[in-house]
């Protein structure tokens, strides 16, 4: 069983879909979890949960845009918990499958604000707390789509290549550091965001033939993710750095 007694995590998006069964994940491992989210409200329900669970957390709003907002939750997260260990970057955002001449720039520049700024400027602020920890855990949560594309999706694939790339450059960066970072792949995964992957035209029939690409027959769910988001957090997984996890049912094989 994977232990993380006496860690501290921060997950942003940590309120909904993957990044809420993260956060939930991590603290029933032990860890103390900041649930971090655009989403103020809603972060508090699950920092509730988590409470109410046995756990301990606590619900920032924060835009991982900005680099203001996240520099404030890595500080609050170290004061309230005295430490930082391990970060999810779970904060994720897609638009809606259309050719390349329909998508607008206003949502290009979105996507790549939030999957690839977003999840930098989230790592970067909490290096400093990691570092005086004496090291920990970075995950950033990319795609399968990073590695393997469709058409469609002009602006999220290359984003989720970004962010799959960055934990790799991120890993060598702050391997002197003891600071170990990954990232977890996964295909279209059963969360709130799904709706968008699947369209308007024909949700049932994009569904099917998502389901019909993967060889284990089901779409990911995000505990799938999360569970592997807290082995790569864990000293389980100490000498692991700089991987994309898929996290596919054998999509990408």
């Amino acid at each position: 069983m994977i232990d993380l007694s006496g860690k501290a995590a921060i997950v942003t998006g940590g309120a909904s879909g993957i990044g809420r069964a993260t956060a939930m994940r991590l603290a029933s491992c032990g860890a103390s979890v900041v649930v971090a989210d655009l989403d103020g409200d809603l972060a508090s329900v699950v920092a509730k949960e988590i409470a109410g669970a046995g756990g301990t957390a606590l619900a920032v709003e924060v835009d991982v845009t900005s680099a203001a907002g996240v520099g404030a939750m890595a500080a609050l997260a170290e004061e309230q918990f005295g430490r930082v260990d391990i970060v999810s970057c779970s904060a994720g955002y897609t638009h809606r499958p259309q050719g390349c001449l329909d998508l607008d720039e206003a949502a290009f520049a979105r996507t790549f604000d939030v999957n690839v700024k977003g999840a930098w400027l989230s790592a970067r602020a909490v290096v400093p707390a990691l570092r005086r920890a004496g090291g920990g855990a970075i995950t950033i949560t990319g795609s399968v789509m990073g590695e393997r594309t469709r058409p469609g999706f002009s602006a999220y694939a290359p984003s989720k290549a970004a962010a799959n790339h960055l934990a790799r450059t991120l890993a060598l960066e702050l391997a002197v550091d003891a600071i170990r970072v990954n990232a977890v792949a996964p295909v279209a995964t059963e969360t709130p965001m799904l709706p968008r992957f699947l369209g308007l035209d024909d949700p049932e029939g994009a569904r099917e033939r998502f389901v019909a690409s993967i060889p284990l027959g089901r779409l990911a769910e995000a505990q799938d993710v999360a569970d592997a988001i807290a082995f790569l957090s864990s000293d389980e997984a100490r000498f692991i750095t700089g991987i994309v996890l898929p996290i596919d049912g054998g999509r990408s094989i």
